[in-house]
């Protein structure tokens, strides 16, 4: 047991001992250099009696080879594949190079890779090591934190060691927000007792206390400056200090010990360090190629600065990064020449060209063109972090001005794709700078707008996609609709916030686009149905809109060509309250998101659907989707979606809502993204309609309805109907309907003319009220929206209340309140009930059922397993694994008695 830490090792065997339980568990372990995250790994892997240890080691010169600490840890495990479904199975195999295919999403391989651990995990515990997890790559580091959210009753255990303050590490952000062990310096005592453990010879007092203060704590600075004890070494404790951190300390300490080396000893050192993957038959031939004989790495294994067995081990990971640091240029150069001369050039072409890339001094063609080729075997295989970094070293080494551009526009598009929009704009102005044709300067402007929004998701960025579109226009069609598309899109995006062109100066503009090529996609009915829209009107752009729907609904399919535009297909249908087409694209466009593994966008797809279903007034499903959505966006790092709102609002959840609301508006202003703050003012006049706070309900609907954008005016006309009607201000109710009924009756649709029947019931009197009433009921009744349906019965009720029929009023509210408290709808649910009270009948209570006390995460299951899935196919839908569906079935069927799945099946769930 390591002196000072046995709290930490404490937390360590209290993990192992609850995956013993079946328990999994996940640990990072942060600190400084030296401060003993790699003693306390090692620590875990002797104390784990019973398991299986896996473990890879992140490696700074490895950064740009995309799942390479993935593919390392999971090298032993592979003969477990064949369990795993067969998209998973794929998807690991191209991620790691075994097969050719599609490129996989790093979070498809994230699922794949929960699978097979705990495919590895049903036969013994399962412990996984990630030492120096900040020079991961960034899509291992991503799945690695994938799976450390996701792991619940697989018997594993995954141990981080994370270094603190390593700002070139995009990696290391990923695993903030889990479980976390941050080791602190060794207490004075402990700190003295180890330096006496170490430094068996009389110690001169004042060198001592300089070796302790210089220490801080840190045991292997302790370690490494009492080899310079010596009271020469240290000038007696009258030594002039230096500046150097303690990290800094520690490797300069290393670089010492490994300089007085032989100089052959100090080469095989150096191809050690520069080789990531510690294979020692590679040294062995670099070696040969170098003519170095094998015995002389001995006395570096003599210090204990290294190990070679069939992997070559170094004994703390800043050795390695002391000597490739401590050589000089053409040291490096001739390292690296050396290891791409012993790499195969058949078995591993991407090795081979990066360490002759990194051999190189000024440019050369050909080690750029071999860079060029293994960037598309790296896109190939789902890499975009090492396409981009295979391209960006090619860039460099291009001699040839027009070559060299056009490399690194190339790499400034894969940088942006990979989500590094800052490295993508230095390389897009190295683009620039050099001699482009037309056609790549328009895509250069192209790409330039698309990392600005990226960025700062800046007003301007309309204006510079329509130039970009207009100069592609000649050049390359299709590209020049598409990018007219994405312009509108930036523009409903940016909505009241934006501040360059508008979303109509921008359709107007998009008029301009050329015509289709060949017979126009969905995304071309697309972008000619959203131009009418902004330049003629709403009721024109519906004929056009609704082709555009139907192509989605024909032909979407898995290729990009088919789904280019389906997000502002989704916001049109949601325009035009076509229910059905809404609710048919977002189910097919989360399947396909899930079965592509595509997390990004499955977590906007479920956000967005889960809206849906709130509506649908199935609110219990819409809350399993946002637990979902949670997972999603921890496990990806990306900032919370605004969606759950529409959830909080209808169920009339007052402070939630408002709280949310005010981050929401807040973040939104900040981004100037518009279209955020409609969403937001639009839920909350539900809200504040539900609790009967009319004027508050106003002025909410107010901030959707003035600024006409593509979705939530729709959404919110009809509440400000009912608030203004309520609050008194009937002619601005008056205003607002023949606005709505003017829409409504060119969409159509049930839920159009029903919604428009029930808002001009509002603002009728006498008989002709209750036929628009009925009529309104009638129209719901056959669309999806039946909390629509239900809030009809409730205005219904309430103006035969007012009329005086008592009874019939009670059939109405009755039905309302049944309706609405079913569904969770609890703020227009109490308004149904005082109305009852009102007419002289309490309110039924709804019966508790025994599915009420589940969890959402338990009722999603409960309903799958009730539908006939297998745990393999629930864990596929939800990205757990099936002994976690297993465990959440045991506590499915406590709570509701019963003990099998065939008895599930007779369980009503709501």
């Amino acid at each position: 047991m390591i002196r000072g830490r046995q709290a930490e090792h404490v937390a360590v065997q209290r993990l192992l001992t609850s995956a013993r339980g079946g328990h999994s568990g996940a640990l990072v372990v942060r600190g400084e250099a030296g401060i003993g995250k790699t003693e306390l790994l090692r620590h875990a892997r002797e104390t784990a009696s019973g398991f299986r240890v896996v473990n890879t080691v992140g490696v700074e010169s490895e950064i740009g080879f995309a799942f390479a600490g993935l593919h390392q840890l999971c090298a032993p495990l592979l003969d477990r594949l064949p369990a795993l479904p067969e998209p998973q199975r794929t998807a690991l195999a191209v991620a790691f190079g075994q097969r050719t295919g599609e490129a996989p999403d790093p979070f498809l391989v994230g699922v794949a890779t929960l699978g097979l651990l705990a495919e590895a995990a049903e036969d013994e515990p399962l412990l996984c090591l990630v030492d120096d997890a900040h020079w991961l790559d960034l899509v291992s580091a991503q799945v690695f934190a994938f799976v450390a959210r996701r792991v619940q009753a697989e018997r594993l255990v995954l141990v981080f060691g994370l270094r603190d303050q390593v700002p070139a590490s995009e990696a290391a952000k990923v695993f903030a927000g889990l479980p976390e062990l941050r080791l602190a310096g060794l207490a004075d005592a402990d700190a003295r007792a180890l330096l006496a453990s170490a430094v068996r010879t009389p110690l001169d007092d004042r060198v001592r206390e300089r070796i302790l203060a210089e220490a801080r704590g840190n045991p292997l600075a302790l370690l490494e400056l009492s080899r310079q004890a010596a009271p020469a070494g240290l000038a007696g404790g009258f030594g002039t200090p230096d500046a150097l951190s303690v990290p800094g300390r520690i490797e300069e300490s290393f670089q010492r010990r490994a300089a007085g080396l032989p100089a052959p000893t100090q080469t095989l050192m150096l191809v050690a360090a520069a080789d990531p993957v510690g294979d020692a038959a590679l040294l062995w031939r670099a070696a040969e190629h170098l003519g170095i004989d094998a015995e002389a790495i001995a006395p570096a294994e003599a210090t204990g600065l290294l190990e070679v067995g069939a992997r070559v081990r170094f004994s703390h990971p800043l050795v390695r990064s002391a000597v490739y640091r401590a050589a000089g240029p053409a040291e490096r150069r001739r390292a690296h020449a050396a290891l791409a001369e012993a790499t195969s050039e058949k078995a591993d072409p991407d090795r081979r060209a990066w360490h002759r890339a990194q051999a190189v001094l000024g440019t050369d063609e050909t080690v750029a063109l071999e860079l060029e080729r293994s960037a598309g075997r790296a896109r190939a295989r789902g890499g975009l972090g090492a396409a981009a970094a295979f391209l960006e070293r090619a860039t460099a080494l291009t001699p040839g001005p027009a070559d060299r551009a056009h490399r690194a526009l190339a790499a400034a598009q894969a940088k942006h794709e990979a989500g590094a929009s800052d490295a993508a704009f230095d390389l897009l102005s190295i683009a620039v700078a050099g001699p482009l044709d037309a056609l790549h300067r328009a895509r250069a402007e192209r790409l330039r707008a698309q990392i600005e929004f990226a960025r700062t998701r800046s007003s301007d960025v309309p204006g510079m996609l329509l130039h970009a579109a207009k100069t592609l226009a000649p050049l390359d069609p299709a590209q020049s609709r598409d990018t007219y598309l994405q312009a509108i899109e930036a523009a409903i995006h940016a909505g009241p916030l934006g501040h360059g062109r508008g979303v109509v100066e921008v359709a107007e503009a998009a008029s301009d686009a050329p015509p289709p090529v060949g017979p126009p996609s969905p995304a071309d009915l697309l972008l000619d149905g959203l131009v009418t829209r902004f330049t003629c009107g709403y009721e024109a752009s519906v004929p056009g809109l609704r082709r555009a729907l139907h192509a989605y609904r024909e032909n979407l399919g898995t290729d990009d060509t088919s789904r280019r535009g389906l997000w502002g297909a989704c916001r049109a249908a949601y325009m035009l309250w076509d229910d059905q087409t809404l609710y048919e694209l977002t189910t097919r466009y989360i399947r396909l998101a899930r079965d592509a593994g595509a997390l990004t966008t499955l977590a906007t797809a479920l956000n967005f659907h889960s809206t849906i279903l709130v509506q649908i007034g199935d609110l219990a499903q819409a809350a399993g989707l946002v637990a979902d959505v949670t997972a999603i966006l921890e496990s990806t790092g990306a900032p919370p979606l605004p969606y759950d709102i529409v959830r909080r609002a209808w169920v009339g959840r007052r402070a939630e809502a408002l709280e949310q609301f005010e981050v929401m508006v807040q973040e939104a202003t900040r981004r100037g993204e518009g279209t955020v703050i409609t969403l937001a003012n639009s839920s909350m006049s539900v809200l504040y309609n539900g609790l009967g706070d009319y004027r508050a309900a106003l002025k909410a609907a107010s901030v959707p309805c003035d600024y006409d954008e593509l979705t939530h005016s729709s959404a919110a006309l009809p509440e400000l109907i009912e608030a203004a009607v309520r609050a008194g201000e009937p002619a601005r109710a008056e205003a607002t309907l023949e606005r709505l009924s003017s829409r409504a009756r060119a969409s159509g649709t049930p839920l159009a003319l029903g919604i428009e029947a029930r808002s001009r019931a509002l603002t009728t009197t006498g008989p002709a009220a209750e036929d628009l009433y009925r009529e309104a009921i009638d129209q719901l009744s056959r669309s999806r929206y039946a909390t629509f349906l239900g809030r009809a019965h409730l205005v219904y009720g309430e103006w035969l209340r007012r009329e005086g029929r008592r009874q019939d009023a009670r059939e109405q509210l009755r039905t309302a309140h049944e309706m609405l408290s079913g569904m969770g709808v609890e703020a227009f649910a109490e308004r149904a009930a005082r109305e009852l009270r009102a007419t002289g009948e309490q309110p039924r209570k709804r019966a508790a059922q025994p599915a009420d006390a589940l969890t959402p995460q338990e009722l999603r299951i409960a309903r799958l397993v009730a539908g006939g899935a297998t745990s393999k196919e629930v864990a596929a839908q939800l990205f757990l694994s099936p002994r976690t569906i297993d465990a959440h079935l045991r506590n499915i069927f406590g709570k509701l008695g019963i003990a099998s799945r065939r008895e599930l099946r007779t369980v009503r769930l709501p």
